[in-house]
């Protein structure tokens, strides 16, 4: 037995014929939002999001090969160096659906290492990088476990399908830059399946996008996104949701082609608003928004009025708002931030990210 430094903890290391897997994949936030679902995790519209570059997860797949298979998944998943039953039974149920296409998770004992450099559980998305990490460990052990190789496209693809079974917005985390996921008449290749790439023209100014996260609470959320899923089943506005959902992409694909970002502020802060109001709405009368959300949400409208900037406000199921603004405004944004905004953050918390360019293999002596 032997150990060494991962991820500044030291983590046992199975044997000297075991397989070391590392990707880290990134969050996202979605700009048009997925909410409400059919079967195997397939999204009732279309969805857009902005992937994020640093806030992140980190996982690490240990693997053993067992001596004799056993008709069973040996599978642990540690968050931070503890064992983690809850996000561990997600991984369990991911596996369960994937073992009739990759028999050989019989043959072998998994342990996950992972952890966030975010808050999790918090409405920023932490499920979609754990689980889109997973998918791409998982996805290279196919790859080394059954020697064949994949193209880049393919490698990816299958990683987001995987992701999506797991959790569904982490079929996006797979891809940096803009992402849709969901078939959309207008663009090409797209599939409710997986997510893909949303091609950018060379000069748009989406490629200077930049979030500010503010962290209004940063405990673990109330309702899980799985269950706001499941409330919209039986919801009754569900149709006009969809209808919504798909008329709000169809116009922000239009508004990001004609670089009309007060088009695009205006259908994303919609999107984030219906979310809320569909989780009000819901039969159990969710209220996941803050008093100091609603502050920080006006503060911004204040804020863009005065000075006409085509910033914007974007929340997802939590009390945290991301403020989406472009490199150009970084040192106006700034100071309104310090100035307004954290003194309605939980210990004046907040996070400095940007649009990003997708997950890294941290174990690159592996081809994938």
């Amino acid at each position: 037995m032997r150990t060494e430094e991962i991820t500044g903890r030291k983590i046992v290391q199975l044997d000297e014929k075991s397989i070391k897997i590392g990707w880290s994949a990134p969050s996202n936030i979605a700009l048009i939002k997925y909410w409400g679902k059919r079967a195997n995790q397939l999204p009732d519209n279309g969805s857009m999001s902005i992937t994020l570059e640093n806030s992140s997860t980190t996982t690490y797949l240990f693997i053993r090969k067992k001596e004799k298979s056993d008709g069973e998944i040996g599978m642990k998943y540690y968050f931070h160096g503890t064992l983690n039953q809850k996000f561990g039974k997600k991984i369990d149920l991911l596996l369960s659906h994937l073992v009739t296409e990759m028999p050989f998770l019989y043959d072998y004992k998994l342990a996950f290492h992972s952890e966030n450099n975010f808050p999790h559980g918090a409405g920023i998305a932490s499920s979609a990088s754990s689980m889109a990490a997973a998918a791409l460990c998982l996805v290279t052990l196919e790859q080394i476990v059954t020697k064949r190789k994949r193209s880049k496209t393919e490698f990816f693809r299958r990683a987001s399908v995987i992701a999506r079974q797991g959790s569904g917005s982490a079929a996006r985390s797979i891809y940096g830059g803009i992402v849709t996921w969901g078939t959309v008449a207008s663009l090409e290749g797209t599939s409710d399946q997986y997510a893909t790439p949303f091609p950018l023209h060379e000069l748009s100014r989406l490629k200077q996008a930049r979030d500010i996260i503010l962290i209004v609470n940063a405990k673990e959320k109330q309702v899980s996104s799985s269950l706001g899923h499941a409330m919209m089943a039986a919801h009754p506005y569900r149709e006009g949701r969809k209808n919504q959902a798909t008329n709000n992409l169809s116009e922000l694909i239009k508004a990001i082609s004609e670089d009309n970002y007060h088009l695009v502020a205006k259908i994303a802060e919609n999107e984030a608003l219906s979310l809320h109001a569909l989780l009000m709405t819901s039969s159990s009368g969710t209220i996941l928004l803050q008093p100091n959300t609603l502050q920080i949400i006006e503060e911004i409208k204040k804020f863009r009025e005065s000075t006409g900037l085509d910033l914007f406000f974007t929340i997802d199921a939590g009390p945290n708002v991301h403020l989406i603004y472009f490199e150009d405004q970084r040192e106006m944004v700034l100071q309104f931030v310090k100035e307004k905004l954290i003194r309605y953050c939980e210990n004046e918390h907040w996070i400095d990210d940007k649009i990003g360019l997708g997950p890294k293999l941290l174990t690159p002596e592996l081809e994938f």
